[in-house]
């Protein structure tokens, strides 16, 4: 007998393919068959009522790598609609530990996804890693990148030069041993350090080894301000110079200066000689470590020296004379939901808690963002994390993209104008999954793998705000991760089916 039965459901499949009725069979972790199925049995029948059946969402830019271990019911990202989650993103990786790297300065140094101090990292690699990952039994489907950060940690430490050519023999080496492991790809932070400390010839070393692999480079640009032409220009050249599918993280122009910049991306992206994509969320604000607004040379020996130098008045002093032609207003920069005031205000939080201070910046151009959302080059990513409110994850204020960005798509950017619901859907599903190599996911089809969600169109929303983010969505009335219930009419059901999932995966890895 079918185990579940959706009847009757407006049917977006993925593919972009347009909108129609169907229902959804599914049997052992599969989808068994889609269309008039009729009067077949099944264990579960779900009356859909004209309310949407898609894939789950595969969010390309995830930061749960540690968040998961903590959180593994994902109750932020699974009642939103993510399925699958892309962990690793902008060069905050959780590996590989070398025997000799220094794990508390790197830990320090990834502080912005490190949410509960209290999961160990006691793996050395992406096979230990993916073995964490198993045994906390997470409720969604992962996919690894490879971090930037960590590489560099091992092979050449935290000091502010370039990699010789034995270390960057050696981070190839690490890079290739976490793809044998099933990595998806590399991603980089170049507003990090110590990555920031990386120059192009180090870039495209790493980029032939992924490309090597048929893997993705995910870039953090360089710069997203002022430069923010310049670091798309090298993006693309590493991937014209490598042949590496490239991914642009989180593409945005930030600061009210250089609003109308992301058209300006766009276009560099067309004319690429090579397959450069970006990701996006729908919101008109940024989070990230307060830290990174330092300079770079504030950063040199990593987040101990950092907090160090920054007692001192005339390091202070030099940074504030740094920020005198600045990009931001701190009106605009938020920290536990208070805007900041002066140059001191930030450098005193950060010579206190270091890079685990979270902001929340804002003042970003609507148009930008619309530009963004409608590119055919363009996949949805929240750049969030899987948290638990009622958990340790669940402290602080944080953006509300963990908890609302794919419900916020589809209210707010959806319609005449902006996508049509077949666009949203592809962006968030068939498309990703397709970026990286996930065999089996995003898309509705007989024989793919069961990730499935049941929307009300009529009352989608998200309910998390920049005041108030730990609030669900209304409107997502079932989810289905590998054939297995985990949200049914809105409450989680306990089940933990997530499966740890390899580029080019069939549907059973």
């Amino acid at each position: 007998m079918t185990d579940l039965l959706i009847k009757g459901a407006l049917l977006v499949d993925g593919t972009g393919a347009p909108a129609r009725t169907a229902d959804v069979a599914v049997s052992a972790g599969r989808i068994e068959a889609v269309g008039d199925l009729g009067g077949q049995a099944a264990a579960q029948v779900v009356e859909a009522g004209g309310r949407m059946v898609c894939p789950g969402f595969v969010d390309v830019h995830s930061h749960s790598d540690l968040a998961l271990i903590s959180n593994p019911r994902a109750h932020s990202k699974i009642r939103q609609g993510v399925t699958t989650e892309v962990l690793g993103n902008c060069g905050l990786g959780v590996l590989p530990l070398e025997a000799g790297t220094d794990t508390a300065a790197l830990r320090a140094a990834v502080a912005f996804i490190d949410v509960d101090p209290a999961v160990d990292w006691a793996w050395r690699d992406l096979a230990g890693y993916r073995a964490a990952l198993t045994a906390a039994g997470p409720s969604v489907n992962t996919a690894s990148l490879v971090g930037h950060l960590p590489l560099r940690a091992a092979a050449v430490g935290f000091a502010d030069r370039p990699a010789t050519t034995s270390e960057r023999a050696r981070m190839c080496e690490l890079l290739a041993a976490a793809l044998d492991d099933g990595a998806v790809g590399l991603s980089t932070g170049l507003i990090y350090a110590p990555a920031s400390y990386a120059d192009e010839a180090e870039l495209v070393t790493l980029a032939g080894v992924v490309a090597a692999y048929g893997g993705v480079f995910a870039w953090h640009l360089r710069d997203y301000t002022d430069g923010l032409a310049e670091s798309v220009r090298q993006a693309v050249r590493v991937a014209e110079a490598s042949g590496c599918r490239t991914q642009i993280s989180h593409l945005a122009a930030v600061g009210r200066r250089n609003w109308g910049g992301v058209a300006r991306a766009l276009r560099l992206i067309e004319a690429a000689d090579a397959d450069v994509r970006a990701d996006v969320y729908p919101y008109l604000a940024g989070s990230a470590n307060l830290s990174q607004l330092l300079p770079g040379w504030a950063h040199d020996g990593g987040e101990a020296a950092m907090r160090r130098r920054l007692r001192d008045p005339r390091v202070r002093g030099r940074i504030r004379a740094e920020w005198a032609d600045r990009w931001w207003d701190w009106p605009d920069v938020f920290v536990d939901g208070s805007p900041l005031a002066t140059d001191d205000d930030a450098l005193d939080l950060v010579a206190e808690g270091g890079n685990a201070v979270a902001m929340v910046a804002f003042g970003r151009s609507e148009d930008d963002l619309l530009a963004a959302l409608a590119h055919p080059a363009t996949v949805i990513g929240s750049d969030g994390f899987a948290l638990d409110p009622a958990g340790p994850t669940g402290r602080g204020t944080p953006h509300p993209r963990s908890y609302g960005c794919y419900p916020r798509l589809l209210r707010h950017h959806v319609g005449p104008g902006r996508l049509t619901l077949e666009q949203a859907v592809h962006k968030c599903t068939g498309a990703p999954a397709k970026l990286f190599g996930l065999a089996g996911r995003g898309s509705i089809r007989a024989g793919a793998a069961a990730d499935l969600l049941l929307l009300d169109l009529e009352k989608i929303e998200d309910l998390s705000t920049f005041a108030h983010p730990h609030r669900y969505p209304a409107g997502i009335d079932l989810v289905v991760v590998n054939g297995a219930v985990v949200i049914d009419d809105g409450v989680h059901t306990g089940a933990r089916p997530g499966r740890v999932l390899r580029s080019q995966t069939e549907v059973n890895p």
